[in-house]
């Protein structure tokens, strides 16, 4: 039974707020702890009839009383983000399909400032104290073993990942897992930056299937969510001229980078290409296997993805700003003053590049820069 379709909606909220609100009322209050109840009955088995019945009776009245909880978005990173996840699929009990794939996350707020320069972010990413200091915690959850075992353990090192793309700004974040590359040895260190024997891999190197994989993802709030924004924020369309639907590389890079640290974790797969994929396989799909076939290639063959994702572009359109960039790494007084400040934000190259693509200019090019030089920042 799909959701009713309220005609006058709340303006955009906080689910946390949302809530909040709710709560103030008994009635609200009593219909939203039931459908907790429901949820945590879900979570154990697939609801009964009469169950699922009485509870979508209760998610509607629910609805009908405090439609603002419908409307509601989240914030990715902000501090109260698991609880707000928690509260937004509450009231999506038993989502469709369709929602399934719509973001909860409010991007009307999106921050313009993406990713700096991505041939110069891992080297910020050193002399800001906090993201080197998050980027060794992470290192060391992923390749530290449980005692007695050669294994490390998957779910510390996927915690610690999120934490250091959460609570780094995303200049240097997103910098670091999407440096251009132009030789296989650059390659191998930008595919190993989420240290993937741990965070990518099975322990036993052993590929599940990927709609279990999936599934296991939607039984968890958070990677539920991640997933859905991927799959809204990375629709490949040919008619626009960024490949997405929603015309926006910046808005997929974000989604990709927000499945990592999940079980739906993505990396690139060679040394020698910016192709990514997710560990799995639709080996015993059975009757779904081109369901499973089309979740595979939302990241093998996904020109909105892969045109997010091609740094060698980023690095072609933006050589002014790479020349900026190697005339600060030689400048003896170029490094910040106060380790525990990030260097100062440049403009992002995928905003400018969204611009640029929708008005269908280029920038200028100096030819005495080549685009070789971006190997020489590893």
């Amino acid at each position: 039974k799909p959701l009713a379709i309220f005609p006058f909606l709340a303006p955009v909220t906080d689910c946390v707020e949302a809530h909040r609100v709710c709560s103030t009322d008994p009635q609200c209050e009593a219909l939203y702890r039931g459908l907790e109840l429901c949820a945590v009955d879900a979570s154990v088995a697939p609801l009964g009839e009469q169950e699922a019945s009485e509870c979508l009776e209760r998610q509607d009245a629910l609805l009908a009383k405090h439609p603002s909880l419908l409307a509601c978005k989240c914030q990715r990173g902000f501090r109260k983000e698991e609880r707000c996840l928690r509260i937004y699929w509450r009231v999506r009990l038993l989502p469709g399909k369709e929602e399934l794939e719509i973001s909860p996350y409010d991007d009307s707020m999106i921050d313009s400032r993406m990713a700096s320069l991505c041939l110069k972010a891992a080297q910020d990413c050193g002399l800001y104290e906090k993201c080197g200091a998050l980027r060794s915690d992470y290192v060391f959850s992923c390749t530290k073993p449980i005692p007695n075992t050669s294994r490390c353990n998957q779910y510390k090192c996927h915690r610690a990942l999120r934490r250091f793309l959460e609570r780094v700004p995303e200049e240097y974040s997103l910098g670091v897992l999407f440096c251009p590359c132009t030789n296989t040895l650059c390659g191998e260190r930008r595919r190993k930056t989420i240290v993937p024997s741990c965070s990518y891999q099975d322990a036993e190197s052993l590929q599940p299937n990927c709609l279990h994989q999936q599934s296991f993802c939607r039984r968890d709030d958070l990677c539920r969510s991640r997933l859905a924004d991927f799959l809204s924020n990375c629709q490949p369309s040919h008619l626009t001229a960024s490949g997405c639907l929603k015309d926006s590389t910046g808005l997929c890079l974000r989604a990709y980078a927000g499945l990592i640290g999940t079980i739906m974790t993505p990396n690139y797969i060679s040394n020698n290409s910016a192709d990514v994929s997710l560990w799995c396989n639709c080996e015993g799909s059975g009757n779904q296997w081109q369901e499973c076939l089309r979740l595979q290639r939302l990241f093998t063959h996904n020109s909105c993805l892969r045109e997010s994702a091609l740094c060698a572009d980023c690095c072609s359109l933006f050589i002014p700003d790479l020349r900026n960039s190697i005339s600060w790494m030689g400048s003896p007084g170029s490094l910040p003053s106060d380790p525990t400040q990030p260097p100062a934000p440049r403009p992002s190259p995928l905003v400018q590049k969204d611009k640029l693509l929708n008005s269908n200019r280029l920038p200028e090019l100096n030819n005495d820069v080549s685009i070789s030089s971006c190997s020489h920042f590893k």
